[in-house]
């Protein structure tokens, strides 16, 4: 039986470090974007698994910009933490910074918010506990996550709808 809450800190990862080497880079000498968006969304898994204490699978990944490029010897530090949990859904945002290796400057380079449904025995979706929110901050991403929720409702409803006529 699955616990009825819990909180964020029980499934977060607050510093998972990836050093960039020479394979990891793009024709441009930054890092490929996608080493990036694989590693988040394998962050991302982890969370929602611990948090629901089942199998899942991403849903979808919103608002994933990249703000600036990470190069050869910096390492890349990810952040990651469910801001919010509804049926059997539940939303992880990320956050990935690079750090210089000598400098130790810190640039924030991408944030993103990914859902992940999580399924029972059946391969069906099933029950999550609910997200208690406890620091301001949480709160915050608490009270955004249900905004994001909401867009995306309402972009599905209208691209269904434009379909229709």
């Amino acid at each position: 039986m699955l616990p009825r809450k819990k909180s964020v800190k029980e499934s977060r990862i607050e510093d998972y470090t990836y050093r960039i080497f020479s394979n990891d880079l793009n024709s441009q000498g930054t890092v490929f974007g996608g080493l990036i968006m694989s590693t988040l969304d394998r962050i991302a898994l982890v969370i929602a698994e611990r948090h629901s204490q089942t199998v899942c699978v991403t849903a979808s990944v919103d608002s994933m910009h990249f703000l600036a490029p990470a190069g050869k010897g910096d390492n890349l530090i990810f952040q990651a933490s469910i801001n919010r949990a509804w049926k059997s859904s539940m939303e992880i945002g990320v956050k990935v910074t690079s750090e210089h290796a000598h400098s130790g400057e810190k640039t924030h380079i991408l944030s993103a918010y990914f859902t992940f449904v999580a399924l029972g025995k059946d391969k069906k979706p099933t029950k999550v506990p609910e997200v208690v929110p406890e620091s301001a901050e949480e709160k915050r991403r608490f009270a955004e996550a249900e905004l994001r929720r909401e867009h995306r409702k309402r972009i599905k409803e209208e691209i269904h709808a434009s379909r229709d006529n």
